[in-house]
């Protein structure tokens, strides 16, 4: 058995590993052809990764060209404690307002300590925001993981 099958995460490894995760990396094709990478914060919304950013930024107009995209999960301060999930696909675009505004709503309780019960009224107080926002869905094609503490086991 070769070693990047022995660290390999299984499935439900990759789900657990993401739900917990707080910054993905997204790396857009610029316009020029060189990557474009940013930190994103992201949500899981039945099982796909979910992200919502401004419609006129940077990153939607790239994956308007070019929608293939590449992402990356990792953390780990030793090396025998370095995991990570890299994920190849696609970004799907969409500018419909309540599912920005799950998203939103979503990110301010995963990262701003929103009270879930809250959520409802968020989501309400978002929408004239969300008016100017896109919400971004990545596709995976290609995913990739690994976690160096099962080379311990």
């Amino acid at each position: 058995m070769s070693r990047r099958a022995e660290i390999a995460m299984t499935p439900a490894e990759v789900d657990s590993y993401l739900a917990q995760a707080r910054t993905l990396i997204l790396a857009t094709i610029g316009p020029d052809g060189v990557p474009d990478p940013v930190g994103m914060w992201f949500v899981l919304i039945d099982g796909d990764i979910w992200m919502r950013t401004y419609a006129k930024s940077q990153k939607v107009a790239n994956v308007r060209r070019d929608a293939r995209v590449s992402a990356l999960v990792e953390d780990g301060e030793r090396y025998a404690e370095l995991r990570g999930v890299q994920i190849s696909g696609t970004i799907e675009l969409s500018d419909d307002l309540d599912l920005i505004c799950d998203i939103a709503a979503g990110l301010l309780v995963k990262y701003e300590g929103v009270d879930p019960r809250d959520v409802p009224a968020v989501r309400e107080a978002y929408r004239p925001t969300a008016t100017k926002q896109a919400a971004m869905r990545l596709v995976p094609e290609r995913v990739v993981s690994w976690d160096h503490a099962k080379l311990a086991t």
